[in-house]
């Protein structure tokens, strides 16, 4: 699944929260003066923007003098006074403070394009560049990311920004900070930059083993959750634009990138053990969203090296009892399912596990208001209850007979749902393979069913009998 595209941030807008665990990666904090403990401000490294003028700013309709813009710029322009290199008094910490407030209005400013064009303009990225350069404060360097990020979703200025000498490789060499504030930063800008139209020239400053093995590591070792999204964000933006992934996701998967994405996934599902209850939505969310990106690149499966525990995982998120709190996850499972379906030993698996075919009846309600997702959930059961018909016992024929059964309600809502957006030309609608897969599922259950009814020797109760023929019924109005 392919992220969103990536839109400007707002310093003033963004509601950053803290992190949960104690990250290894994230610099110590400084220490609070008297006066923010009071106010319960967060730490100097991480404070909110400014809420005066800058919410105000971020509008492309408000008129912004230039005179204004400029003069922000130059409040940035270094040498400024590090914390690390010169003595903290009370003069200094009033020129970080205000750098610091500069850069955040300019941080809100460039999320408007007239804006952010005006700056490129007047060398905001050279004193940016020369920020990143000289200072060693985590919190200035976040600043000059985070607009520079800003800067970068704007496609107007993509060929400036990819043809600033400097701009990339000070940009990626920041993947190597260990604070997760301007990595967080750092990823969101590089997401950007592979999107737009200069794209060739930041995935070939990516490519380095060095920076990419730094990429994974940050992916497999990070407690941060904004920094895991970020980072995973990242990651689907280059499987979802060709043109990067040519260059790109070869090398990272031959550094393991599928392994550990997996792993991710499968340790995360672990740890919930064997109550069918599934915890921490976010992490899983994200972990398995990359994973399905992942699934439909070619031979995917063969990169893995536990397919085993791949598919035992999204088994048992399909088995999960409270599926709609893990909606997202769900959807993700199916659509992966269906990507590695060319497998047929996979096919062969999944006949085999009764409660996997139950899940996946029960999944139906959950990816109702996914298209993709209900189209992939039917292919499913149209390739394994092809297979049932074929190879099934006949007891157990019967038994998968009674379980579509007690599933009657279910199939009958997301039959007539699909009845509803059937497209009016197939031959041109993205749904004709999900359509194709509903109309081979329903003829797989029409005929389960009619051999269940067809045999005498069988002892019914009146109740099942009668469901059995308003199922065929409501199946007639689809084939």
């Amino acid at each position: 699944m392919a992220p969103d595209g990536t839109k400007p941030n707002s310093r003033q807008m963004e509601n950053k929260e803290p992190e949960l665990e104690e990250n290894e990666e994230t610099g110590e904090p400084e220490a609070e003066t008297e006066a923010e403990e009071e106010e319960s401000e967060p730490p100097s490294h991480l404070p909110f923007a400014p809420p005066s003028e800058a919410s105000e700013l971020i509008d492309d309709s408000t008129t912004v003098d230039p005179s204004y813009v400029i003069s922000l710029i130059r409040q940035l322009l270094p040498p400024h006074l590090d914390k690390e290199k010169a003595p903290t008094t009370e003069e200094n910490l009033g020129k970080e403070e205000t750098w610091e407030e500069c850069g955040c209005i300019l941080w809100d400013l460039a999320a408007a394009k007239i804006q952010a064009e005006l700056m490129v303009d007047n060398l905001i990225v050279d004193v940016l560049l020369a920020n990143l350069h000289a200072s060693k404060s985590p919190r200035i360097k976040e600043i000059c990311l985070g607009i520079i990020g800003n800067l970068a979703c704007h496609e107007s200025l993509a060929s400036k920004l990819s043809s600033l000498e400097g701009l990339i490789e000070t940009v990626v060499q920041q993947l190597f900070l260990d604070d997760s504030c301007c990595l967080i930063e750092a990823f969101r800008l590089l997401e950007a930059a592979i999107q737009n139209s200069g794209y060739a020239s930041w995935s070939e400053a990516l490519l380095s083993e060095e920076v990419l093995i730094r990429v994974l590591w940050i992916l497999e070792n990070t407690l941060n959750l904004s920094l895991f999204e970020k980072c995973i964000n990242f990651l689907l933006a280059v499987i979802d634009n060709d043109d990067v992934a040519k260059i790109l996701l070869e090398p990272l998967m031959k550094l393991g990138l599928a392994d550990i994405a997996v792993s991710l996934l499968t340790n995360e599902v672990e740890k919930s053990g064997d109550d069918n209850m599934l915890e921490r939505t976010e992490i899983l969310d994200k972990a398995i969203s990359l994973v399905e990106g992942l699934s439909a690149v070619d031979d995917f499966l063969e990169t893995v090296s536990f397919k085993e525990k791949l598919i035992q995982c999204l088994c048992k998120i399909l088995k999960a009892s409270d599926k709609f709190e893990i909606s997202e996850g769900c959807n993700s499972a199916v659509l992966i399912f269906a990507n590695l379906l060319a497998d047929e030993n996979l096919v062969s698996i999944l006949m085999s596990d009764f409660s996997m075919l139950e899940g996946l009846f029960d999944t139906l309600p959950v990816v109702a208001d996914d298209v993709e997702a209900r189209n992939a959930a039917w292919f499913i059961m149209s390739r394994i209850l092809g297979e049932a018909v074929n190879k099934f016992s006949k007891e157990s024929l019967y038994q998968l007979a009674e379980m579509i059964l007690d599933k009657i309600v279910i199939i009958e809502e997301s039959m007539n749902l699909q009845l509803l957006e059937e497209p009016q030309d197939e031959s041109t609608s993205n749904d004709y393979v999900g359509l194709h897969g509903v109309r081979a599922s329903i003829t797989r259950i029409v005929q389960i069913i009619e051999k269940w009814l067809g045999d005498k020797s069988l002892s019914r109760q009146g109740d099942a009998v009668e469901r059995a023929h308003r199922l065929l019924n409501s199946c007639s109005k689809f084939l």
